[in-house]
């Protein structure tokens, strides 16, 4: 498939939404830990749909189609409908239901055949899909060095295909939305190259990928010492990006607290390198967001923390870091800013407000 166009995960989304409104398949096709699944789940929670998420790798025919018994009430053999499909029971709760057919590509030769009936005619057995539910499914290619079989031509010709590349831009505002560690960002926003290096050809039980630096997020521990976390970090994305990572968490440790810079009580930087200042752009974004939805401070309060932040950036950041701290509040967040409470607003928008509106297009 490497003459099919790729997309960014931004435009899948409006694609798939194309899609569940006609109730038309899709099959998103990917290389491992893209993010195939949290782009599913990002849309189902924009509009509170539920998403039942079925791996098919892991799975049997019985398990889409149920299983015979014998019914006695007219002496021949019937079918008990699987659990894990909607019923309509269950699909009544919600606008729409989000049918997630994952690993699709990995499950057997039958697995395919039983899901190709449900995809076909929105039926398996007697079982009917209801109204309400759409289908969506997703699976790796045969380069990518997984378990894969290949899809029958039928039941290919049913989807609409869509293959995801990775995009830094789309996943740097899945990142900030999900609270990925400020050091994970900072880093990433730095060496935006190192936010994938996933290669068929290489033996590496370990690699960078959207999903496996989500990992990282969740492994560090400021508590734990320096040797344990390079171990765990080494063995998630890598040896190579796990030195790089920490020698840059070294020097982001340096930073001023953000809270200390929002509140007025740090107004310049001391320790100017450059990954470390990504990571405290993060930090303040967070700490804003968090004081706002925590409601640790009153609207005042919080305008004064804003305008701390802008001047902050006015007075130790280059045209990129601010920008990017700008989009991320502004854009990413939509902080709710009134610029009449803001004194370093006017200053702020003067000298970078075209920079501001390119990258938000």
């Amino acid at each position: 498939m490497s003459d099919t166009r790729t997309i960014t995960s931004k435009d899948a989304s409006s694609s798939i939404k194309r899609c569940f409104a006609v109730k038309r398949p899709v099959f998103l096709w990917g290389p491992p830990g893209i993010g195939k699944s949290d782009l599913i789940q990002g849309i189902a929670d924009e509009n509170n749909d539920l998403v039942i998420d079925l791996r098919l790798g892991q799975m049997e025919p019985t398990d889409l189609r149920g299983i015979p018994f014998y019914n006695k009430d007219n002496g021949c053999m019937d079918w008990a409908p699987p659990i894990d499909l909607p019923n309509d029971e269950l699909a009544s709760n919600y606008d729409r239901v989000i049918l997630f057919l994952d690993e699709l590509t990995s499950g057997a030769p039958s697995v395919q055949a039983a899901a190709y009936q449900l995809v076909l005619n929105r039926k398996v057995g007697n079982y009917i899909l209801p109204d309400n539910v759409v289908i969506v499914a997703a699976g790796n290619r045969e380069s990518d060095k997984g378990v894969t079989y290949r899809m029958p031509t039928p039941l290919a010709n049913r989807f609409v295909h869509l293959e995801l590349k990775v995009d830094f831009d789309s996943w740097v505002d899945w990142a900030v939305v999900n609270k990925i560690h400020r050091d994970v960002v900072g880093y990433l926003t730095f060496a935006k190259g190192d936010l994938y290096d996933f290669d068929s050809k290489s033996s590496s039980r370990a690699f960078a990928t959207p999903r496996s630096w989500t990992f990282v997020s969740e492994l560090i521990d400021d508590k734990m010492n320096t040797n344990t976390m390079t171990n765990l970090i080494a063995g998630t994305v890598g040896e190579g990006l796990a030195i790089k990572f920490m020698a840059h968490r070294k020097f982001a440790q340096k930073m001023p607290n953000p809270t200390d810079i929002l509140n007025g009580k740090v107004t310049g930087l001391e320790v100017r390198e450059v990954s470390a200042m990504y990571s405290l752009v993060i930090s303040m974004c967070y700490e804003l967001k968090d004081a706002l939805e925590n409601k640790k401070v009153n609207n005042n309060d919080f305008h004064k923390m804003a305008d701390n932040f802008f001047r902050f950036m006015i007075d130790n950041f280059e045209v990129e870091l601010v920008v990017m701290g700008a989009r991320v509040a502004l854009t990413t967040y939509k902080l709710p800013l009134q610029p009449t409470k803001l004194k370093n607003f006017d200053e702020f928008h003067k000298k970078y407000g075209k920079y501001i509106l390119n990258a938000s297009e």
